[in-house]
């Protein structure tokens, strides 16, 4: 199986497109991989048409570096409202994702798909190496059992994301700290997306942070998180942010294994060795691909991993 692209989505942070106010001080952050701007649940009916608007202002100011990814989460396409809100935003100059709610079928994803086709065919034509990517949001047992469907439905998916509120609604469950009750669904969606080959997969949302216990529940979540095989999470305040993305980037004790496992691979290979030790622990190929896999996304977090090379470099197999 091919590696999956690195996209790079530790957090994505969402923020009500209602609110110019929390629009124009989300372009203040210094390093965010993805901004959500939405126009769903934070979004009253009568305001639609205002969040809208505010959200096309937004995407057409020029760009701050801060910010990797601009994503819009419009209106499901059971609601009404996904027409026009993707008739409004694909205007957007800026636009990089959209983020879709209550994927529960192919056929919702067939159906972003084709107006993105329509509105924007230079970008979705054969070839093209900007489209504008699709995450969905899996929030049922019914999206849940057809994941297969969904995640061969576009080939702008990007990303499936974890909507644990409305999955509990949906299955009458409640939620605990432990997360057991969400094993099942979180288990099938990031080995639905690994067996697809989608790169991100976002996990549920913290809904405790506040204060020195409410920090220390958001690393424990996300920590659990990134053991499921999770790759980001979804944020609901900017004080998320950070701890998100520290603790999915690869920490430098990994980052450190990992160059010293695929500089001592690359000589082992020289020598015709398929299995080797370092540090008293056997090497063979499937930890070396992880070992390449946690390089890759060192890069792309922006750690210093030329130096790690370059400190270790004498690094032999054992």
């Amino acid at each position: 199986m091919a590696a999956a692209a690195q996209v790079i989505r530790r957090a994505q942070l969402y923020v009500p497109g209602s609110s110019m106010r929390f629009l124009g001080k989300s372009r203040s952050f210094a390093a965010l991989d993805s901004v959500a701007y939405d126009l769903e649940d934070s979004v009253t009916p009568s305001k639609k048409p205002e969040g809208r608007r505010n959200i096309l202002e937004i995407l057409n100011r020029d760009r701050v570096q801060g910010i990797r990814e601009q994503a819009v989460r419009i209106n499901s396409v059971g609601s009404g409202f996904a027409l026009d809100d993707l008739t409004e935003i694909l205007k957007g100059k800026h636009l990089d994702c959209l983020v879709v709610p209550k994927v529960d079928a192919a056929s919702d994803l067939h159906f972003v798909t084709d107006v993105l086709r329509q509105k924007l065919p230079e970008r979705h034509a054969a070839g093209s190496s900007n489209p504008v990517k699709i995450v969905a949001l899996v929030e049922s047992a019914r999206s849940v059992m057809d994941l297969s469907a969904i995640c061969a439905a576009s080939p702008y998916l990007s990303g499936l994301t974890f909507a644990a509120e409305d999955f509990a609604l949906d299955l009458s469950l409640t939620r605990t700290p432990s997360l057991h009750e969400f094993m099942y669904a979180r288990s099938a969606i990031v080995t639905a997306a690994r067996a697809f080959n989608l790169p991100s997969t976002l996990d549920l949302v913290s809904t405790t942070f506040r204060g020195e216990e409410g920090v220390k529940q958001l690393r424990e979540e996300s920590e659990n998180g990134k053991r499921f095989g999770f790759n980001g999470k979804q944020c609901i305040h900017p004080d998320q942010v950070a701890t998100v993305q520290e603790v999915f980037s690869p920490s430098p004790q990994e980052a450190e294994w990992a160059v010293r496992i695929v500089i001592a691979d690359a000589k082992a290979d020289k020598q015709g060795r398929g299995a080797w030790t370092l540090d008293g622990k056997m090497i063979d190929v499937p930890v070396v691909g992880k070992a390449k896999a946690i390089v890759a996304r060192a890069e792309v977090c922006g750690m210093d991993v030329k130096g790690l090379q370059e400190n270790f470099k004498d690094e032999e197999p054992q």
